[in-house]
C-alpha cells in the first residue's frame, strides 16, 4: 500500500487531495512583512482576519465618493511561469487596476488579491506577492487582505491566474472626466514601459513565429533575455498624475491605453460629436512595438487596436495649460509627448495623423 492511500487508522488527508494547509500557512507568514510595508492613513495593513478594514476619516476624507476597478495580467502570466520570473507579475496586476481608479481622479486606497493555482509553490507565491506589495508602495495603496486558493485538477501544477481587486476615492465634485471638456484641448501622452499587460496572446505568437527562445537575446533590448525584456512591468501613473491633478486645475480627463489600444480607450472620455486628433509621428515609438510589427508582419492599424505602441496613459488638458502640466509631469520622472487635439466632428472618434514608423510585412519585413 502506497503512503498517499488511506488504510487502517490512517485516514485520508486534505494534503493527500493536493491542498497544502501547511504551505499556505508558511505564505501568510512569509508575506506579512511585505503586507505590512504597505500600510498608510486608513489602514495598519495586517492580515489574517475575515475580512480587511480601511477607514476613510483616517485618510484624510471628507467628502468622498469610491470608486472600484479589478483586472488580471492575462496571458502575460505564461511567460512568467515559463521563464520562471514571478516578481514583476504582481506589479503588472497594481497597475492594471489603480491606472484605472487615477483616470477618474481617484487616489486608490486599498488593494486585494487572488492568487489561484494548482499547487502552491511556496516561492512563487511569495515572489508574486513580493511584486503586488511593491506595485502597492509605487501607487500609495494598502495590501489590506487576498485570497490564496490550491486547486489541484482545475491548474496544471505549475500554474496560476492573478485577479485584482481596487478601490480609490475622489472627493465629490473632482471627478474626470470634467464636464467642460471640448475642442481645443491638448492631448499629452504618457509614455509607457514597453506592452504592458495587454496583447500577450499576439506577443506569444510572434515569439512563436520568430524562433526564438526566451533565453535568447532580445533583438530589441540590448543585455536582456528575451523574456526579461517581455516581462517588463506595467508603468504605474498615479503618483505623478496625483501630483499634476494638486499642482493644476488644468486636467480635464485622462485615459489608460490598455486593450484596444489609443482607438478604443480614448473616445470613452471624448464628450459627444468631437473626435481626438492624434499625430502618431509625435511618439518615441519603443523598440519591442517595432520588433513585434516586424518580425509578425503586423500592420500599423492593428498594432493600434491591440497594444498601447509607446502611450500608456493619455492626459487632457486645457490648451493655456498644457505646459505648466508637461513640467510637473517631467518633474514627476514621466516623459511626455504633445501628440494632439480634441476637436468639434461628426466623424471617426479618433484620427490619425502621419505614422508610426513601424516595419511590417507591408514593407517586405514578413515573419520569419
Amino acid at each position: 500500500m502506497s503512503d498517499n492511500t488511506p488504510s487502517g487508522n490512517n485516514g485520508l488527508t486534505y494534503a493527500q487531495s493536493g491542498v497544502d494547509i501547511d504551505a499556505g500557512n508558511e505564505l501568510v507568514r512569509r508575506i506579512k512583512p511585505l503586507v505590512k510595508a504597505t500600510s498608510r492613513p486608513g489602514a495598519d495593513s495586517d492580515i489574517g482576519g475575515f475580512g480587511g478594514l480601511f477607514d476613510l476619516k483616517g485618510a484624510g476624507l471628507k467628502d468622498p465618493i469610491l470608486v472600484a476597478a479589478n483586472d488580471g495580467v492575462g496571458t502575460k502570466l505564461k511567460i512568467a511561469i515559463d521563464t520562471k520570473q514571478h516578481r514583476t507579475v504582481g506589479i503588472d496586476l497594481v497597475a492594471m487596476c489603480v491606472n484605472d481608479l487615477i483616470v477618474q481622479g481617484a487616489e486608490p486606497l486599498f488593494f486585494l488579491d487572488y492568487f489561484a493555482c494548482g499547487s502552491l509553490e511556496l516561492e512563487t507565491a511569495t515572489d508574486v506577492v513580493a511584486g503586488i506589495a511593491e506595485g502597492c508602495k509605487m501607487s500609495g495603496s494598502a495590501l489590506i487582505g487576498g485570497e490564496t486558493a490550491e486547486m489541484p485538477g482545475m491548474y496544471a501544477e505549475d500554474d496560476y491566474d492573478l485577479a485584482g481587486f481596487s478601490v480609490g476615492a475622489v472627493e465629490r465634485g473632482q471627478m474626470l472626466p470634467r464636464k467642460d471638456l471640448g475642442a481645443g484641448d491638448v492631448l499629452l501622452g504618457l509614455a509607457s514601459s514597453g506592452v504592458h499587460s495587454n496583447g500577450y496572446s499576439m506577443v506569444r505568437k510572434i515569439v512563436e513565429l520568430s524562433g526564438l527562445s526566451w533565453e535568447d537575446s532580445a533583438p530589441f533590448a540590448e543585455g536582456q533575455s528575451l523574456g526579461e525584456a517581455l516581462m517588463t512591468p506595467t508603468r504605474i501613473y498615479v503618483k505623478p498624475l496625483l501630483a499634476a491633478l494638486k499642482a493644476t486645475s488644468g486636467i480635464k480627463a485622462l485615459a489608460h491605453i490598455t486593450g484596444g489600444g489609443l482607438p478604443e480607450n480614448l473616445p470613452r472620455v471624448l464628450p459627444d460629436n468631437t473626435s481626438a486628433r492624434i499625430d502618431l509621428a509625435a511618439i518615441d515609438t519603443p523598440a519591442v512595438f517595432k520588433w513585434l510589427a516586424a518580425t509578425g508582419g503586423v500592420a500599423e492599424s492593428e498594432m493600434l487596436r491591440t497594444f498601447n505602441c509607446g502611450v500608456g496613459m493619455v492626459v487632457v488638458v486645457a490648451a493655456e495649460d498644457a505646459d505648466t502640466i508637461t513640467e510637473v509631469l517631467s518633474s514627476e520622472g514621466e516623459t511626455v509627448f504633445r501628440i494632439g487635439e480634441i476637436t468639434d466632428t461628426d466623424g471617426a472618434s479618433v484620427a490619425f495623423e502621419n505614422t508610426l514608423g513601424l516595419s511590417s510585412a507591408s514593407s517586405g519585413q514578413a515573419a520569419k
